[in-house]
């Protein structure tokens, strides 16, 4: 371990304290004894020693302000400062859900206007922005699904269709959602498996989940057949919107037959990943859901005119599923992904995709001819190729994207599509410049060839990073969950 921060346990030193509390200026009751822990065990440091700390730990992480973050099917691109600056405008930053809907029209205002702009994106009669994050977005759009199956007297349907190829997280939301996953396997060129999904389609299946384009990079060359063909058997069509960064501004997915899809928000439209929170997965939908979107809606409620701007409020949708998400969403992460939207238009969004899918295509270029393609196709946003060699049979996918890191690089997703062997999935998304691409494939190659020449210096790395590589087997075994302040006995031993 190189350059560790000790805790802010291992720092504390007895009487330092950060701040001062003023006198009470309400009386002071006695607390029960039994009430009262005799040591609270806190840290105690000056308010400088905790700035320092958290400043050097802030240092160690990795980020998209830091480095390429090549994270395929995560999108993680620059996050513009002036959706920031929007974000903490005074009467977006210090609103509350529960104020009177007099009070927070401009909030409301804002929030209709993302649902006609997601509407007209994704070409659907209707948007929630109620979900979380994608996966919720999923569970939302396929309790819409069941229950506009139910609500015809349509029982029998339990069976939600979901190709390899898709997001990973599609067969747990369908499990959570209490419905059976039907895998789907892909032929040779990477697309759903067309004779298969004919087999498995009938009147016990809710709908078809699918990527497009999936994980594979690919764009579903037969998706107008797909969407048909569960159509004709009573079912809907799922859009999972994860890779919609390929797409805005160049093909609606409810053009083509999607009944419901969601937006990850961070994706395509630049908001935050925020380490897992804040998220947000408004759903869009066809004509066959507008019922059943989730409760409330925001809308106008009273037209208005010339001198006056209209009233928005909420209504609720004739069969909904109900509220899904306390209060509005995630009101931040909306105002960002609003202004995104609104700074770049029509033409800058398609320029963003655009971008996205030539970035792609470049990086694969450069590296296609040494690294191997398991499906020989032009990609759009992003590509997976193999990280393994025949000339070097102990590297594996792992190896690569842990030397990365001693470039200062990020490394792409790891063992994933799972139909790819030693899968490197690689998204350098629009935001990337000739010279960043240039100097990643450069790195690639470099690894290949170490891999067939010195392969021990993939083994062993990371060599220049804080930590060194984990005890896999160790850490499997032996779980540490969280840190262990100083003053905290060691655990037992486990037993072998």
């Amino acid at each position: 371990m190189k350059n560790s921060e000790p805790t802010i346990y291992d720092i504390s030193s007895p009487g330092r304290k950060g701040v001062n509390l003023p006198i009470p200026d309400v009386p002071i009751e006695d607390i029960p004894d039994d009430l009262l822990r005799k040591d609270l065990n806190l840290p105690e440091l000056t308010q400088l020693d905790v700035i320092r700390h958290f400043q050097q730990l802030s240092q160690l992480n990795h980020s998209i302000d830091s480095g390429f973050y090549p994270l395929g099917s995560c999108t993680m691109k620059y996050n513009p400062r002036i959706n920031e600056d929007a974000a903490r405008m005074p009467g977006f930053l210090h609103s509350h859900p529960l104020q009177d809907i007099n009070t927070i029209q401009g909030n409301l205002a804002l929030m209709y206007e993302l649902q006609e702009l997601l509407k007209e994106i994704g070409g659907f009669k209707g948007v929630t922005l109620q979900p979380a994050a994608g996966a919720h977005g999923e569970l939302t759009g396929i309790m819409m699904m069941r229950d506009y199956h139910l609500s015809r007297g349509d029982t029998a349907r339990n069976k939600i269709l979901i190709p390899d190829s898709a997001h990973g997280t599609n067969p747990a939301s369908t499990t959570m959602s209490g419905l059976e996953v039907i895998e789907i396997p892909s032929d040779s060129r990477g697309n759903v498996d067309i004779d298969i999904l004919k087999s498995k389609c009938g009147d016990d299946v809710v709908g078809l989940m699918i990527t497009n384009p999936n994980t594979l990079g690919l764009f579903e060359e037969q998706i107008k057949e797909v969407v048909k063909i569960i159509h004709d058997c009573g079912g809907l069509i799922y859009g999972d919107g994860a890779n919609m960064n390929a797409l805005t501004g160049i093909l609606r997915p409810g053009d083509i037959g999607f009944d419901v899809m969601h937006y990850n928000l961070h994706k395509t439209f630049s908001t935050p990943h925020g380490g897992g929170g804040p998220g947000s997965g408004p759903v869009g939908v066809s004509e066959k859901l507008v019922d059943f979107l989730p409760a409330p809606i925001i809308t106008i409620i009273e037209e208005g005119d010339e001198d006056n701007p209209p009233l928005f409020g909420f209504t609720t949708p004739k069969h909904t599923i109900g509220r899904i998400k306390a209060f509005n969403g995630q009101f931040g992460v909306l105002v960002r992904a609003y202004t995104y939207i609104r700074i770049h238009g029509s033409s800058g969004l398609r320029s963003n995709s655009e971008h996205a899918v030539l970035n792609a295509n470049y990086l694969r270029s450069k590296i296609e001819k040494t690294y191997n393609l398991p499906y020989k196709r032009a990609c759009l946003h992003e590509f997976v190729v193999e990280g393994c060699w025949q000339e070097a049979p102990n590297i594996h996918a792992l190896d690569i994207s842990k030397r990365l890191m001693d470039f200062g690089f990020h490394p792409p997703t790891n063992y994933f599509p799972l139909i790819v062997r030693e899968a490197l999935m690689i998204e350098p998304t629009e935001t990337e410049s000739k010279e960043t691409l240039d100097k990643f494939a450069d790195v690639l190659l470099q690894i290949a060839d170490e891999a067939k020449t010195d392969p021990q210096v993939l083994i062993e790395a990371p060599h220049n990073t804080p930590n060194a590589r984990l005890d896999e087997v160790q850490a499997a075994r032996q779980l540490v969950l969280c840190c262990r302040p100083a003053y905290l006995p060691e655990p037992e031993p486990m037993q072998t």
